[in-house]
Formats: structure tokens, sequence, C-alpha cells
């Protein structure tokens, strides 16, 4: 009943992560229509945000649009990757990988974001947004790790009992 209970904990967490990472990398495409209600939903009086809100407003809406498609293709990847996490769902011991692999790459957020957000002109107070991404992900990650280190543990000592 333990390995029950545990897979069916793996696969809540994981379709979270799943969907919170496709949502989150579709929010990406409409990113004209929602830096006008980012800039209308920040109070007037945060003048440094609303600065860099409407530095990012008129670096959008003054772009070609074919600049936009690589928006498009940050969504593409957020629901590709979150498609990968289908492994971890059909059979969580073999596909650990697939909850590694994306551990990895929420730690790999933070130099990422500080050193491009860097080079890019990015404020830190945004840096620090981005880098919540690679920190709020790794936290159901390691939980659902620790879950298929758990569960993998189980099913050893129940394939040594059917053995002696």
């Amino acid at each position: 009943m333990k390995n029950k209970n545990r897979t069916r904990k793996i696969k809540i967490v994981t379709v979270f992560f799943m969907a919170a990472l496709a949502v989150s990398g579709l929010t990406a495409i409409p990113v004209k229509t929602e830096i006008v209600w980012l800039q209308n939903a920040v109070p007037t009086s945060w003048t440094i945000i609303q600065q860099f809100l409407s530095t990012i407003h008129n670096a959008l809406y003054s772009c070609d649009e074919t600049i936009l498609y690589g928006f498009d293709w940050l969504a593409f990847a957020h629901v590709a990757i979150a498609i990968l996490f289908i492994g971890v769902l059909r059979d969580p011991v073999r596909n650990i990988w697939v909850v590694e692999f994306g551990m990895i790459a929420c730690i790999l957020i933070l130099p990422f974001a500080f050193v491009m957000g860097h080079e890019r002109g990015i404020p830190l107070w945004w840096q620090l947004i981005d880098c919540s991404f690679g920190v709020f992900g790794i936290l159901p990650l390691g939980y659902v790790r620790h879950l298929i280190l758990e569960l993998e543990k189980q099913q050893e000592r129940e394939m040594r009992s059917l053995i002696f």
C-alpha cells in the first residue's frame, strides 16, 4: 500500500509541475497583451518598476513581429520539456533521470539569469524574479526525486523478500 501512495504522490506532483511548466511557457505567446496588463496592475507609484515595464512595452511594440517568434519558441520549449515528464508518470524509478534533468535545469536558471540579465541590462530585482522559477521549480522536483528513491528502495526490498 505504501508504494501505491508514493506513486500517487509522485504522479500528482509531477502533473502539477508539468502543468505549471507548460502554462508558464504558454504565457510567453501573448506577451504584448501581458505587458499592458502588467503596467496597469503595477501601481504608478512604483516608478522604477513602471520605468522598466515601459521600456519592455516600447521594445515589444516597436520591434518587428518576427522577433516575437522567439517567444513562440520559448513556449514550445516549455511544452516540449513538460511532455518529457510523461516518462516519470509511466515509470518513476526508471525515469528518475527526467526529474534530475529538471533539477539541473532549475539550478542552471540561476547563473543564466544573472549572467545574461547583466549582459542585457536587466535590473537585479527582475533577475531575482527569473531565479525564483528555478527555486520554486526545484522544490517539487526534489520532493518527487525523494519519493522515487524511497519507491525504488521499497521495490528492492520486495524483490529480495520474494527471492529469499
